[in-house]
């Protein structure tokens, strides 16, 4: 019988019901690399998984919560730096990092004898209002892994392009986000609690940060004329910022804007599953999760058009110039008024199971493990 791959996975909050892309992204592939006979065991940061919440292990993925500060800009560089240490001490076969921050300590990994895998979730230096010293060790954080790491994992296409133009190194490994094809959640008690209607909604789900645009889609509301229909936003802030609080402030002045919170399970199906149109105004995207979400319940959509959104292939009415209020007022009006047709509905199925396919996934990234074992 071969031996078990030990692999320790760095550089996320944790999971389950940890709010962030990253977090569902591990949250979807470990428990199922685990069915492929791997043994893993993922580093969480304290701050994000209440005390009586923290279990040593979850679907059979084994944890290690190791203390983390909640502050913006030193959270993630300290906490990484203790995982490589506890992880160098536990001498696992591969230590797989994720996202371009904590990459940061990939040459360190390196010379304690590690064997490393990066997971590039996206260029986060271009996000808004990132500030010169966290733009810097991005960029730092990138350049090491591309540089150091024994393999490279990126999300998008656009990400892989654009990593070999800027580095040159052509061993890259596109294994993209995934999606579960859910079955519509017919309960209403989400919709109760706020009075909803059923399709009489707009909907969107993301953290509260500038590069997601929920400022622009608050705006675009606030002109619509059309007073039946209600804009659910779900989600919060990592870190309470100037921003985030300008945004619950300008949505409760607004009236038919909720913010839910962030929710995750039955209560964010259930919001998906009635919602009458689904939007993401976003500036900046990895490879958007909540958009594949959306399209695997037959939601009708609308988003930015920026690269990282072009790549899930959907019609050009259904993209809107990033920060055109009027662009977007005049498309979420026609869009409220039509429905998606059962022809796009069958290709968007089709889509998500042969591209975005959790189990395909997991099954790629075990190669992408056996080629440096």
């Amino acid at each position: 019988m071969a031996k078990k791959l030990n692999i320790i996975v760095l550089g996320i909050r944790g999971f389950p019901c940890v709010m962030g892309g990253v977090e569902k992204h591990c949250e979807e592939l470990y428990p199922r690399l685990v069915k492929l006979g791997c043994d893993i065991t993922v580093i969480t940061r304290t701050s994000y998984i209440p005390r009586k919440k923290r279990v040593d292990s979850w679907k059979k993925v084994r944890f290690i919560h190791l203390w983390a500060i909640r502050q913006k800009h030193l959270e993630t560089i300290l906490h990484t730096f203790l995982g490589v240490i506890i992880a160098s001490l536990k001498t696992p076969d591969i230590l797989h990092i994720h996202a371009i921050g904590p990459s940061i300590w990939v040459l360190l990994a390196k010379l304690l004898g590690l064997k490393v895998i990066v997971t590039h979730h996206g260029p986060d230096y271009q996000r808004q209002k990132g500030g010169k010293i966290a733009v810097v060790l991005l960029r730092l954080g990138e350049f090491v892994s591309i540089k150091f790491a024994d393999k490279v994992i990126v999300i998008s296409k656009q990400i892989k392009k654009m990593l070999t133009n800027k580095y040159n190194r052509k061993d890259l490994e596109f294994i993209p986000n995934g999606v579960n094809l859910p079955e519509r959640i017919l309960t209403a008690d989400i919709l109760k609690k706020y009075d909803l209607k059923s399709r009489k909604y707009i909907f969107t789900a993301c953290r509260f940060v500038p590069e997601k645009g929920l400022h622009d889609l608050i705006a675009a509301y606030k002109k619509l004329e059309n007073p039946e229909f209600k804009l659910v936003i779900a989600g919060d802030a990592d870190h309470e910022s100037q921003y985030s609080r300008e945004i619950k402030k300008t949505a409760k002045e607004i009236e038919g804007i909720i913010l839910t919170g962030f929710f995750t399970g039955k209560h964010l199906q259930e919001l998906y599953s009635n919602a009458g149109l689904f939007v993401l105004p976003s500036y900046y995207e990895g490879l958007p999760i909540a958009l594949l979400e959306a399209l695997s319940y037959n939601l009708s959509v609308l988003v930015s058009d920026i690269p990282q959104n072009r790549e899930i292939t959907l019609p050009d009415y259904r993209y809107f110039e990033p920060g055109d209020i009027n662009e977007l007022v005049v498309k979420i009006g026609k869009l409220l008024k039509s429905d998606i047709g059962a022809e796009e509905k069958g290709f968007y199925k089709k889509l998500l199971e042969k591209q975005y396919n959790w189990d395909k996934i997991a099954q790629q990234t075990l190669k992408v493990y056996n080629k440096i074992i």
